[in-house]
């Protein structure tokens, strides 16, 4: 059912113009047509891909100063099955502790988050998105970053029964595609549907594939005492492409120039024992990167790896550090902050590139992982043998275990700190000091953002572990001014492309803080995306890369 066309503004009609010269209630109705048929297509799209979900949720409280603040948190992290109906897998394993009784009884009264229920909102319907079953009303026009928009509100019939989405979508004017939608799925008997914005983004030619969800609730009633809870949740969704399909594009893609080819290596014919175990080693290392991409928790090498790569070089070269085979730098997809190494790579989170506040703070991590590798803490490398890879996804959080003994977290303590004396950041400790500080005083609040997939814990309550002699020196953490940034918001430095698993720097504008409320450290933020057209690689077309900035 469409309702009549008819919005005044300022004493003037507002009226829809399509390219075949329709105007007014026809060319609406056919509008709705086009958006219908485009969705169901993604749809179909969808349904035969295997994106991971990531969701992480912040409760939150009331606060004198902040107004409120995350109390505690939840993490998810998952691939979706939309085969049939919508389906989550974990990838994250699952506790050896057994449940109690006392906490089957105060789950009664407690919030329950569903993963399944947060990787539901990339669909505005997944069964009946048509005329049948909604009420469609033009709105207004609306640009979306470069997107000329058209608003649209959906309300279900009566007749469509429950669990249908109720609020206003977003078409942009070129594939009738819908780039947003915002609302509900409505209330049922017995579980909440929550309110939702959620964004889709350009992955190629007539193709807007779901990106990031916002997700918030205030005061929603819950659990058999009607209690109620605040927090606001954030879902991540890559990894629509898989790492082999795109080395099969890659080698489809490779030509030969017959007089370039050279049939022998410059290499001497024979390696020496130590070159033999480098290369043993280095095999194992690239096995376990590998097999970390090809389960899409990995991005392919880029742009945020050249900015790492300096950071670690400037470290290097100050230091007079002779490491063979050089060290690298890779990112994780993942949000819980951590870093670790992959025999001579270092890898850190998203989540943690996001929050680390400048440069020094982000040294002081990458040397502390340097510091393992000049220590020789090598990677297992029973991993050099392929076979040992052939496990499931599901399995992979499971396999990877890159934490470090105590004893080898001290040693990388003391070393990194010798680093950082001789390297460029010498001054500038300081502010990583007043990182750490930032992360001790969050971190009992918010235990699965410090609790790292495989990695080595950064803080344990509000004990900071690593680097804890940046502490002494650091100012005094003063949360309620506003020109002191200890850490940042979740999501403010880095960009993930969801179809080719790409990561790019974010370029932000510095905005002005009116209120220590604003400064949000670890906090998940609202999504508003700058919406445009890219010439970002669709099915059967090769990555493109972006340029990224400095970390300032």
């Amino acid at each position: 059912m469409i309702r009549p066309l008819a919005v005044i503004t300022l004493g003037f009609t507002l009226a829809i113009t399509l390219a075949g010269g329709e105007t007014g209630n026809d060319a609406f109705n056919t509008l709705i047509g086009k958006v219908i048929a485009r969705e169901n297509g993604l749809l179909t799209v969808l349904r035969a891909a295997h994106p991971i979900a990531e969701t992480y949720i912040q409760e939150m409280g009331k606060d004198a100063d902040f107004g409120f603040v995350p109390t505690t948190d939840h993490y998810f992290l998952g691939k979706v099955d939309l085969s049939h109906g919508v389906a989550t897998d974990s990838l994250i394993p699952k506790s050896s502790v057994k449940t109690r009784a006392f906490d089957v009884f105060t789950q009664l009264f407690s919030a329950r988050f569903l993963p399944r229920g947060f990787a539901q909102m990339m669909l505005v319907d997944g069964s009946g998105f048509d005329r049948a079953h909604y009420d469609f009303q033009f709105v207004r026009r609306e640009f979306l970053g470069d997107l000329r928009t058209w608003e649209i509100e959906v309300t279900p019939l009566k007749s469509a029964g429950p669990g249908h989405f109720n609020g206003r979508i977003w078409v942009e004017d070129k594939t009738f595609s819908i780039v947003r939608f915002s609302g509900t799925y409505g209330q049922g008997l017995t579980q909440h549907y929550l309110h939702f914005d959620s964004w889709r983004v350009n992955a190629g030619p007539d193709l807007w594939v779901p990106s990031q969800i916002y997700s918030e609730e205030a005061d929603m009633q819950y659990g058999m005492a009607l209690r109620k809870v605040h927090f606001k949740a954030i879902t991540q969704l890559w990894g629509y492409t898989r790492d082999e399909d795109r080395n099969k594009e890659e080698f489809t893609s490779m030509s030969v120039e017959m007089p370039s080819v050279v049939d022998h290596s410059e290499q001497a014919a024979d390696y020496s024992p130590v070159e033999s175990l480098r290369n043993w080693k280095r095999q194992s290392e690239d096995n376990i990167l590998n097999r970390l991409e090809r389960a899409n928790v990995m991005g392919p090498a880029g742009e945020v790896e050249k900015v790492l790569d300096t950071v670690v070089n400037n470290l290097v070269v100050t230091n007079n550090l002779q490491i063979v085979p050089e060290v690298r730098t890779r990112v994780i997809l993942t949000t819980p902050l951590e870093t670790f190494t992959v025999g001579h790579t270092i890898v850190i989170s998203r989540g943690l590139l996001d929050t680390l506040p400048d440069e020094a703070s982000l040294a002081a991590m990458l040397a502390h992982e340097l510091a393992h590798i000049a220590l020789g803490h090598d990677v297992d490398t029973k991993f050099a043998f392929g076979d040992l890879l052939n496990f499931s996804d599901e399995q992979l959080l499971r396999k990877f275990r890159f934490a470090s003994s105590p004893e080898q977290e001290e040693a990388a303590n003391q070393k990194c700190m010798e680093f950082l004396q001789k390297s460029p950041y010498a001054d500038k400790m300081k502010e990583a000091g007043l990182f750490l500080k930032a992360l001790g005083a969050e971190s009992s609040r918010l235990p699965y953002l410090i609790k790292p997939l495989t990695g080595d814990r950064l803080a344990n309550g509000n004990q900071v572990l690593r680097l804890a002699a940046l502490l002494q020196t650091a100012p005094q953490l003063q949360p309620t001014r506003t020109d002191q940034i200890a850490a940042l918001p979740l999501g403010t430095r880095t960009k993930l492309d969801p179809w080719t698993d790409q990561l790019r720097m974010a370029h932000t504008r510095t905005t002005p803080l009116l209120s220590p409320g604003e400064k949000m450290p670890f906090e998940i933020a609202p999504v508003f995306l700058h919406l445009t057209y890219q010439s970002a690689p669709g099915v059967g077309q090769e990555p493109v890369v972006t340029t990224a900035p400095p970390i300032q």
